[in-house]
């Protein structure tokens, strides 16, 4: 949490009205649109002029969310982008720790000579004005929750916002199942029930709002699954034909990853699609226990993340990714191996 020091003065900066300007990362998840969108409403109520702005576009089975509609896409136009946050006299940076997780917005944050305040909860943040980073937190919602319990805004929290908070918490820690998830997760998802939240809802609209194309691809990705029982790692790919045969769209493959890890002994899976438009492949890192896949994503394929969810890339062909990661995986052999299932 933010120092006693740090609140007062926080809450001295925001007596008066501020235009503000709130960011969550590229391809922004259940966790990063709904901390955002929680936090700019917030901010509203308490008289400020705050917006949300994303660097590119969410997938569809989030835009059930109050207010999700406000955001601001800077993909349709960066200048106006670029305008909002020359403009803004604070700077709110959501769920994640460096500016090269936003592209473009990056050098227009790294340009404002204002108050620039980072929440996040994944390894090695960057260092602004106000840094409340937390690595054992497992979603930047919650933070936002004891934000608000810090700064005595919990009463700004109705239902459309408890609604946003409630989203993140579940879609980050993995519908409540990660390592990371502490009593004090579920206390917070309790007080946003209390607030207004519906679990049963939210968890309709996450996970029974499937299309045609998610099963097709699914159906393919589980198809190409390679399994290294020796490792206890499941391998999972799809490639651009794959994805565009089958109709993709954004969010379409959220949450694959973690069919790896209902299987019986396994303990890393991994997820490896190669980009829709651009020459690259993106790499998906899920494990139980204490095998950290951030390390392994920021060492070898230019990521990085938390202890059991991580991300990375490649810049090799699929298949020279895949070999890549096969070649890697002796490394790790001691630690897969005493890694609990």
């Amino acid at each position: 949490m933010f120092t006693e020091s740090q609140i007062q003065e926080l809450k001295k900066i925001l007596q008066t009205p501020k235009k503000i300007v709130v960011i969550p990362h590229k391809n922004p998840d259940g966790d990063a649109i709904g901390s955002t969108v929680a936090l700019a409403q917030i901010l509203i109520k308490m008289g400020h002029k705050a917006e949300v702005v994303s660097p590119n576009d969410f997938p569809k089975f989030l835009k059930f969310m109050p207010y999700s509609k406000t955001v601001f896409n800077s993909e349709f136009n960066p200048q106006g982008a670029e305008i909002k946050i020359k403009n803004a006299e604070i700077i709110f940076l959501l769920d994640f720790n460096s500016l090269d997780r936003i592209d473009e917005l990056g050098t227009a944050v790294e340009k404002s000579r204002e108050l620039k305040i980072l929440i996040d909860h994944h390894q090695q943040p960057d260092d602004f004005d106000f840094v409340y980073s937390d690595t054992e937190m497992p979603a930047t919602c919650q933070m936002i929750y004891h934000l608000a319990e810090q700064m005595n805004w919990t009463e700004f929290i109705d239902e459309d916002i408890a609604t946003c908070l409630y989203t993140g918490l579940l879609t980050d820690t993995g519908n409540f199942r990660f390592p990371s998830v502490k009593a004090s997760t579920l206390e917070v998802a309790a007080q946003l029930v209390r607030k207004g939240a519906l679990p049963y809802k939210i968890q309709d609209e996450i996970f029974d709002t499937a299309t045609e194309a998610r099963f097709k691809l699914l159906s393919r990705f589980l198809d190409n699954m390679q399994l290294f029982p020796e490792y206890k790692t499941a391998l999972f790919t799809l490639s651009r034909e794959e994805l565009l045969s089958n109709g993709f769209q954004k969010g379409d493959t959220d949450a694959f990853v973690n069919y790896g890890l209902n299987l019986k002994g396994y303990v890393f899976s991994v997820f490896m699609a190669e980009d829709t438009q651009k020459d690259f492949v993106k790499i998906s890192f899920r494990s139980k226990e204490d095998f950290d896949v951030s390390e392994l994503a920021r060492t070898h394929f230019s990521g990085g993340g938390h202890i059991n969810a991580a991300g990375g890339r490649s810049e090799l062909s699929l298949e020279e990714t895949v070999k890549k990661f096969i070649d890697l995986l002796p490394n790790y052999a001691e630690k897969l191996k005493n890694t609990l299932a």
